[in-house]
């Protein structure tokens, strides 16, 4: 299964949501004004609606009680008794019918001169709304019994609805007919619409409070989510998603000071990919992502759950490990083997091999600062790569040197320039040295003879010391340009090792290993047996050496597919005597075997694979 770095929390919590809080007071503050307005403005015109109704009801009740009972010398001289009381009984009747509280008739100087009860002759005092009246206006009003302006007692007391209508002969006023309704019923409806109004108001405002608030909580977890993903984005590399250098920086703090309080140990790994800006100036920055990709996907796959890792830089990765600082070491070696395993693919290119050079360090064994043990990781780093990368290098700890190299001679230094230089130089002419110490004991050569040979080997590729390494290192095919600089490290080899004592064989041996039977190698062109016995021994060495051990430009062959194009290439490129012995002695021995017991391998070696 996957396993993927630990998402470190922010420490401060999210905000409380209190735009959602001031939104949804704002709301209910507008409904609330809103309701109250509807309530009013409904209940008016509701109002104004049911006065006119009822105002106009009775204006026709008044209108046939006049056109039916009254006469015109009725209003202008006082009715005899008989006649009043006719009267006064048919507005009792009309009164009855209507539902009226009271009905008077008034003459236009305010004399009452027939009202449904009570007696008349009383003058009642003028007002605006009887004034309105006399000037041809129909007039209403709701307003208390006690000044409602009858001339006589109204039942059952409470609010009255008043109205005043004209009664006209040839156009002028002759009479005012006034009315007094109880005013309750009226004012019932009111209230019930006005409770209807608010009652529906508030249901769709609880109702829209309620999608409200389910808005803007979802609103709300969105800008959290948005919040913690933006937070924890400003940690993360965008590219692989692991933690940046300024999360790495943090957790390796924090990380420090608990185990500093516990007494505990913290290990720290550098990663830094070889050859990265060959890699990127040759094939372009997308080939550069997808290697940084692969190294993240490994990481993921082989380190501890519990250590902590992201990309440190634009090429490096930074890995934390706190409770077992003891598995920091195997780990990080699991994963340079397993990007060992990898090929990066590239369009127009062969896979491509991907390699890591490696810094440790450890707290508080090395330093006792973030700071401190950094540098020491970095240091650490710095010797790996210097050693020709793919290599692991621990802060304060020394490598081995094999015993074989504690006598210093000329030779060995010039081997050491070869692994300063490029440690895949140094391990490919180790490998040549083996092949061709087996090939010149399968001729029976002389013990002297075999040693130059050896050194031979050791040394063929001297010349590479001087080759820029934009050229030696470069992840893709040379242009001919490229090419004709690297063919001439046999020649800048061969004036390295030219003013020592006795070294003809190997001298031979380094100019002349890419010459080839046919005649089309380099430098001197030379075909068949003018090639130096030496030199054609080294060159089915290189050529097998160099199919099966990964270089820069592409991963390694297998074994079975290297030895089928050397015999492809005998007669034509190399001796094929030798050629055969070589293959038979492979496949009889295998690769590991062709080494002597006197000849002894370099840890630094390892063969790519093994014949089944």
């Amino acid at each position: 299964m996957e396993r993927r770095p630990p998402i470190i929390r922010a420490k401060a919590g999210l905000a409380r949501p209190v735009l959602l809080i001031l939104v949804f007071g704002a709301f209910l503050m507008i409904v609330g004004v809103t309701a109250l307005g509807q309530a009013m403005i409904v209940s008016g015109g509701f109002s104004t609606t049911a006065l006119k109704a009822i105002v106009g009801s009775d204006a026709t009740a008044v209108r046939g009680f006049a056109n039916a009972y009254l006469s015109p010398t009725d209003l202008v001289a006082s009715p005899t008794a008989e006649r009043a009381a006719s009267l006064q009984a048919d507005l009792a009747s009309l009164a009855q019918r209507a539902e009226y509280l009271r009905v008077e008739l008034r003459l236009p100087d305010g004399t009452l001169l027939i009202a449904d009860q009570g007696p008349s002759g009383s003058i009642a005092p003028s007002s605006v709304d009887f004034q309105a009246a006399l000037d041809s206006r129909v007039s209403a009003a709701i307003t208390p019994a006690g000044a409602s302006e009858a001339m006589g007692p109204l039942a059952p007391g409470g609010d009255v609805l008043r109205e005043y209508f004209p009664l006209k002969v040839d156009d002028h006023v002759v009479a005012v007919v006034g009315i007094w309704r109880d005013a309750a019923p009226i004012l019932g409806q009111l209230d019930d619409v006005r409770r209807q109004v608010v009652l529906v108001t508030l249901s769709a405002a609880a109702l829209a409070a309620i999608l409200l608030f389910l808005v803007f909580r979802s609103a709300q977890g969105r800008i959290s989510r948005g919040a913690a993903l933006l937070l924890e984005a400003e940690r993360r590399d965008p590219l692989t998603g692991t933690l940046n250098h300024g999360s790495l920086v943090e957790a390796l703090t924090d990380t420090m000071e608990a185990a500093e309080a516990m007494g505990r140990s913290v290990g720290v790994a550098l990663l830094d990919i070889d050859n990265f800006r060959l890699l990127n100036d040759t094939h372009g920055h997308a080939a550069g992502d997808r290697a940084i990709l692969e190294i993240a996907d490994v990481l993921r796959r082989e380190l501890p759950t519990q250590a902590v890792f992201g990309r440190y830089g634009p090429d490096e990765f930074l890995v934390i490990a706190a409770e077992d600082v003891a598995a920091l070491h195997a780990a990080i070696e699991i994963v340079r083997l397993k990007l060992g395993e990898r090929a990066l693919e590239v369009e127009g290119s062969e896979p491509l091999p991907i390699s890591v050079s490696i810094g440790e360090a450890t707290f508080p064994e090395i330093a006792t600062s973030v700071t401190d043990l950094l540098t020491s990781t970095v240091g650490a780093l710095h010797e790996a790569k210097a050693s020709g990368g793919d290599a692991i290098r621990v802060a304060g700890v020394v490598p081995d040197v094999p015993a074989a190299s504690h006598t210093f001679n000329l030779f060995e230094g010039l081997i050491l320039a070869v692994d300063a230089k490029d440690r895949y130089t140094k391990r490919h002419c180790e490998d040549v040295s083996g092949y061709a110490v087996f090939l010149a004991r399968q001729l029976g050569l002389d013990d002297e003879t075999i040693a130059a040979i050896r050194v031979a080997g050791l040394l063929h590729d001297v010349g590479k010391i001087g080759i820029p390494d934009g050229i030696l290192r470069k992840p893709a095919a040379l242009s001919p340009a490229e090419m004709a600089v690297v063919q001439q490290h046999v020649a800048l080899g061969d004036m390295i090792v030219r003013d020592l004592p006795g070294i003809d064989i190997i001298r031979a041996g380094i100019r002349h290993h890419h010459e080839r039977w046919d005649g089309a190698g380099y430098l001197d062109r030379l075909t068949g047996t003018e090639i130096p016995l030496v030199a054609r021994i080294l060159s089915i060495g290189d050529a097998f050496s160099a199919m099966t051990t990964t270089r820069p430009y592409r991963k390694a062959l297998a074994v079975k597919e290297a030895l089928s194009r050397l015999e492809d290439a005998a007669g034509s490129q190399m001796d094929e005597q030798l050629v055969t012995l070589f293959v038979a002695g492979v496949r009889d021995r295998g690769v590991a075997n062709l080494r002597q017991p006197d000849l002894p391998a370099s840890d630094l070696w390892r063969p790519y694979r093994q014949v089944a």
